[in-house]
């Protein structure tokens, strides 16, 4: 029996909005962590912080939803994931983003505007693994960690290719209900994990994150509750709108099936598995932590993990250079390559999406075959392997979806063509 290390629940405890105050008086008894604990004190600790159901409403005011946003494992039981003592060094860079000016619909823009407009918290410009510019906004520092959101879908997928590459998963043709039995007989039978990484497994969900009578709602309803397996009885219910692999549909519920896939295949916690294949291997700086499905449960496939932003850095840094860590690749052959490109549905119409990546959506982004993990709210790992360029950014917009000022992968081509240019 794992336990996990003490959190702060006191403002969850006088929050109506999640429901369920008995569970999360459980929470604040019995939360701890034997064995890993965060090194250090945390300077944004003993802040306020919003509820769960607030963020996903886009219900928190600028400075909550900063203050929450760098503390969301106090939002859930949490388990660390540990950093090694030897941190990747990431050195200074000769190159430059000195008088970046750029347009968006005959407007002219420069990187103060875009910092201010779309709320960016920290930005972070790699350059061969070099730092060309680093910032930290509203409070936050290197050591401040910062919501992932959807980030964790991309990480998640890399955990699936690493257990292909040590033999715990059957590929990518593997049928996710042989490893997670309480879907079977559901609309996931006949489903493989390739569907899942695609999200083509033709089940239907709504993903609106705003709407409380979405399928992304009711699965945040049954994480609040914290009851072991409630995720999946959620996944369980859900219908068959096509068949597998003829269409695309965005599905966080599915990133939790993931979860529960590659927790199945080796047998011990995600963040574990992360720490020892990733997050020290490679030289993470920091601790991390990720939100649990119920108390001792499995991770949360898509969203929940919180890191520095350096750290997301060196996430996209070990993507860029193929999963490499001292010579050896810890992704199947090809991997790369396969999952941060557009994939084929059955039918032949090709996918802006990978295997749980997202790739270029402006011109200059498809011709360098950029692909990035992108988060609601504004959070992002930008690769651009043409140019050996890395951007990770946190930040805090008001709802999320559709309120970016400026959109982002425009901002970040200027970027490309400013290093590359000069």
């Amino acid at each position: 029996m794992r336990c996990y290390r003490i959190i702060d629940c006191e403002n969850r405890l006088r929050r109506e909005a999640y429901g369920a105050p008995m569970v999360l008086a459980a929470f604040s008894l019995t939360l701890a962590v034997s064995g890993t604990t965060l090194a250090g004190e945390y300077r944004h600790a003993d802040e306020p912080i919003g509820d769960v159901e607030a963020v996903y409403s886009g219900h928190l005011t600028p400075d909550m939803a900063v203050n929450t946003y760098r503390n969301i494992d106090r939002l859930f039981p949490s388990r660390v994931i540990e950093a090694g003592d030897s941190p990747r060094e990431l050195p200074p860079s000769e190159a430059s983003i000195d008088g970046l000016i750029f347009e968006v619909d005959e407007e002219r823009y420069d990187i103060y505007d875009y910092l201010a407009l779309n709320n960016v918290t920290g930005l972070l410009v790699l350059k061969d693994g070099e730092v060309v510019y680093e910032t930290y906004q509203r409070g936050n520092d290197r050591d401040t960690r910062w919501m992932s959101m959807s980030i964790a879908k991309s990480i998640s997928s890399t955990l699936a290719g690493m257990a292909i590459k040590d033999g715990l998963i059957d590929g990518l043709d593997a049928q996710v209900v042989d490893y997670v039995p309480a879907l079977e007989g559901s609309a996931y039978d006949g489903v493989s994990l390739r569907d899942i990484l695609m999200m083509t497994s033709g089940v239907a969900w709504n993903e609106t994150y705003t709407d409380v009578n979405s399928d992304r709602r009711e699965l945040l309803r049954a994480q609040i509750a914290q009851q072991p397996g409630g995720a999946m009885t959620v996944m369980a219910s859900l219908s068959r709108a096509a068949e597998p692999g003829t269409i695309n549909n965005y599905s966080t519920g599915e990133t939790q099936i993931l979860a529960e896939v590659i927790y199945a295949a080796i047998d011990r916690p995600l963040s574990e598995y992360l720490s020892e294949k990733l997050w020290q291997p490679y030289g993470m700086e920091s601790d991390a932590t990720w939100w649990l499905e119920s108390l001792d449960g499995v991770e949360i496939g898509g969203s929940g993990i919180s890191a520095t932003l350096r750290d997301y850095a060196r996430f996209g840094q070990f993507m860029l250079e193929d999963g490499v860590v001292d010579g050896e690749s810890l992704l199947p052959d090809g991997w790369t390559g396969e999952a941060t490109q557009p994939t084929t549905l059955s039918g032949g119409e090709k996918l802006d999406y990978g295997y749980m990546w997202w790739t270029g959506w402006t011109k200059p982004s498809r011709e360098d075959h950029v692909y990035s993990a992108v988060g609601i709210q504004g959070q992002y790992v930008y690769v651009n392997p043409s140019h050996d360029i890395v951007i990770a950014q946190n930040a805090a917009e008001p709802k999320p979806v559709g309120k970016e000022a400026i959109d982002p992968m425009v901002f970040f081509d200027a970027v490309v063509e400013r290093i590359v240019g000069n």
